[in-house]
């Protein structure tokens, strides 16, 4: 249960409250008020992205809540539980926590803050990003809520990110493309289509930004290209559907704003995504970055590269590769070493006893970690980490209470180890033959 934020109490606890509860003036937002709250407002926000088992979120907690009562009637100060509510932490690119955005002028282009995590810090750059949103608007450059369905109104290029599909390009550009896309079928007749076009085309501009590229929206006027409207069974407008290579399309049924059609897309996105990178432990800051942020981190001991040379040392990261890749949705940070490398971290972790290559969960919030059993395999790795994943499994206290010291080594360079060269010794002067009589 250490694993996972959700015995039953904790879970009633933190869905009412998170870090912050209605006390306080830090407002909580959430997918269902988040676009009528910050989007829509003509005020300036200032919104941190957190996680409720974070310990940079917990430290940082008491200081927002004080920028906030500082701040009150002057700037909004909110707070997001981004683990509970991943879309709309991904709708944002939110990678690690806190994150802290400043949604100004133009909500739909919000600004990261990278200063200090003390109130005072906070408040001076609330302010600063106050003092010019005011000076923008009194020299005319902005007017404040900046949307897709203004820009369209004053025959801004908003749409220049969705792709326009015929029935010549699209096998072309999407069948054969490695790409995610989202596709609309539209009839320009059609109220629907209207009013979903600014949005569409806020969504796509968003969704370009946040997966490079990798999720693409496109629009179809299915009354001029009827081949394709008659291939997909459009019968109505408009109709969305979702092409990934290798599979049969499927209808997009989700919500028509730009906050629901990104965090689809976003969702899309992360089952595309590439899996989190596997880090070798070479450094205190490795470790300590990795499993901070993340709710768990995966930590492998290897055997001696002596024992299993490059071959059998890679095909045991590709068996880690792989989990991660399966387990990717889960944001967990993964790492390995050498055996005898970190000696102090695998006493702290009670690795060593059971041989090599071995395998520790460790939750560092609260220091407590879990070890693989079974084999150090697909199957073996898999059902450890799956009752990790739903709170089950013996966890025990990291030896010490912490992190031990880390040692500073050298990155593996890919290579077969090389056994250490040894003085020649010269055996002239010793009679063989003496030898042999004296062991007979």
């Amino acid at each position: 249960l250490l694993f996972v934020l959700g015995t039953v109490s904790c879970t009633l606890f933190l869905a009412v409250n998170g870090l912050y509860s209605a006390s306080d003036d830090v407002i909580e937002l959430t997918p269902t008020n988040f676009n009528k709250e910050v989007i829509q407002s003509d005020s300036l926000w200032l919104v941190e992205f957190y996680a409720p088992w974070c310990g940079h979120c917990q430290r940082l907690t008491p200081e927002w809540k004080k920028a906030a009562t500082a701040l009150k009637g002057v700037v909004k100060v909110g707070a997001v539980d981004a683990d509970k509510h991943q879309s709309l932490g991904g709708q944002y690119g939110v990678r690690g926590f806190p994150t802290i955005k400043i949604f100004g002028a133009n909500k739909n282009k919000a600004e990261d803050y990278q200063g200090g995590r003390t109130s005072d810090a906070i408040v001076d750059a609330a302010l600063s990003a106050l003092r010019s949103l005011v000076k923008d608007r009194l020299s005319g450059r902005s007017g404040g809520y900046s949307s897709g369905k203004q820009s369209r109104e004053s025959g801004g290029g908003d749409k220049k990110d969705v792709i326009e599909l015929t029935d010549d390009s699209f096998d072309k550009k999407v069948i054969n493309s490695d790409d995610v896309w989202m596709v609309e079928f539209y009839a320009p007749w059609c109220g629907h289509c209207k009013n979903l076009e600014p949005e569409w085309a806020a969504a796509a501009t968003e969704v370009k930004e946040q997966t490079k590229g990798k999720v693409k929206l496109a629009a179809v006027d299915a009354t001029v290209n009827q081949m394709l409207a008659s291939r997909y069974g459009i019968r109505g407008f408009p109709t969305i559907k979702i092409f990934q290579k290798g599979e049969d399309p499927v209808d997009y049924d989700g919500g028509r704003t730009r906050s629901d059609i990104v965090a689809r897309a976003l969702d899309l996105f992360s089952d595309n995504a590439p899996p989190p990178e596997l880090l070798e432990i070479i450094s205190e800051d490795v470790l300590k970055s990795t499993c901070d942020a993340h709710q768990l981190c995966i930590i492998s001991v290897l055997p001696h590269i002596l024992d299993t040379g490059a071959s059998g040392r890679n095909s045991y990261l590709d068996v880690m590769l792989k989990m991660a890749e399966k387990y990717k949705k889960k944001m967990w940070g993964w790492l390995w070493t050498e055996a005898g490398a970190q000696s102090d971290l695998e006493t702290s972790l009670g690795i060593g006893g059971f041989g090599y290559p071995a395998m520790a969960a460790v939750n560092a919030r609260k220091m407590k970690f879990a070890l693989l059993k079974g084999s150090f395999s697909e199957q073996g790795i898999n059902e450890f980490l799956r009752e990790l994943s739903v709170g089950r499994g013996s966890t025990a206290p990291v030896g010490g209470g912490g992190f031990p010291k880390i040692h500073s080594v050298e990155p593996w360079d890919g290579k077969d180890g090389e056994l250490p060269v040894e003085d020649d010794i010269d055996l002239s002067d010793v009679d063989m033959d003496d030898w042999d009589k004296d062991e007979l």
